[in-house]
């Protein structure tokens, strides 16, 4: 394992725990032994960075810095980490990726340029994914949307006779993906069609989501899901006013449909069945331009396969 991957897997230690921060990692080195260590896990601590030189003491001067995200020139709830590595004489830093705050992208690293420390930045895929929901948030001023759709192997969303298009690993798969979303969102065809829960079941869900029907309503009596019935852009720029980083877009292809034409949708998740249904609806309504997708992989999911590629660069 690299210096740098030990950085992501520290990082990967807040996960759920550091709110509206991001997940940091940062490992310090000096003379190729690990002197210092630290993440970024909740409100109130001190970031990666200081956590590491603080344990390295003495050891900080000249030595190198491994961090997955730009270190901070602000004063914010702690002093700001690029100071506090220029004043520890740390020689070298490897950032894996910028801050994507346009206040103060880049800020960070030139203020250890200014130092005399030598910085390189490696724009790290990795990186970038691990903090994929907080870039856009941050960035955007909305939330984080990903499509997960089950579809046959010739594109519909439902198989004649079947309650489900997708197996059973693929269906606890979801679950995980709504536990690890701030929201859960279906349109109101959905709704009327199959009276959605949309709630995380039996995979530990520390919170359940927050669950949104887009629309127009009115919603059925006993209905639990909140409705939006705004513009999507309204309506996204007030749910990332409330905290949304990170929202699941589940339900049938007229919403869809709408979120990829207005360019909403970051990420694509795609659990294809091993089935021909012959008829019924399609994933997508029609779109007017072709669209790219890009880092797209695939894996088994049970009997079914997932395929994961975005939208735009996360």
């Amino acid at each position: 394992m690299s210096y740098f991957d030990r950085a992501l897997e520290l990082a990967e230690r807040g996960r759920g725990k550091v709110g509206d921060h991001p997940l940091v990692g940062a490992v310090l080195i000096r003379r190729n032994m690990v002197v210092g260590e630290g993440w970024y896990e909740y409100e109130g601590v001190r970031h990666a960075e200081a956590i590491a030189l603080e344990q390295a003491g003495e050891a900080t001067r000249g030595a190198t810095l491994y961090v997955t995200l730009e270190p901070c020139s602000h004063h914010g709830r702690t002093p700001p980490c690029a100071e506090a590595v220029v004043a520890a004489r740390v020689a070298r830093v490897v950032v894996g990726a910028r801050d994507p705050n346009p206040l103060v992208a880049g800020r960070g690293i030139e203020r250890l340029r200014a130092a005399g420390i030598e910085v390189e930045l490696l724009d790290n895929l990795a990186a970038r994914r691990q903090n994929e929901a907080w870039r856009v948030w941050k960035s955007l001023g909305r939330p984080f949307v990903t499509y997960k759709p089950a579809v046959t192997l010739d594109g519909r969303v439902a198989v004649p006779g079947r309650r489900w298009v997708s197996g059973e690993e693929s269906r606890r798969r979801v679950h995980e993906l709504r536990a690890a979303s701030d929201a859960v969102a279906v349109g109101m065809g959905t709704v009327r069609a199959d009276a959605p829960r949309l709630d995380a079941r039996d995979v530990g869900a520390i919170r359940q989501p927050r669950r949104l029907a887009f629309g127009r309503g009115p919603l059925p009596e006993g209905s639990e899901l909140e409705l939006r019935s705004g513009p999507l852009e309204e309506e996204l720029r007030t749910l990332a006013g409330e905290g949304i980083q990170s929202l699941l877009l589940e339900g049938g292809p007229t919403l869809a449909t709408a979120f990829l034409t207005a360019g909403f949708v970051d990420k694509l998740v795609l659990f294809v069945a091993p089935v021909l249904a012959g008829e019924g609806p399609y994933l997508l309504g029609e779109l007017a331009a072709p669209l790219e997708l890009l880092h797209l992989r695939a894996e088994p999911s049970g009997e079914d396969v997932l395929v994961e590629a975005y939208l735009h660069e996360p």
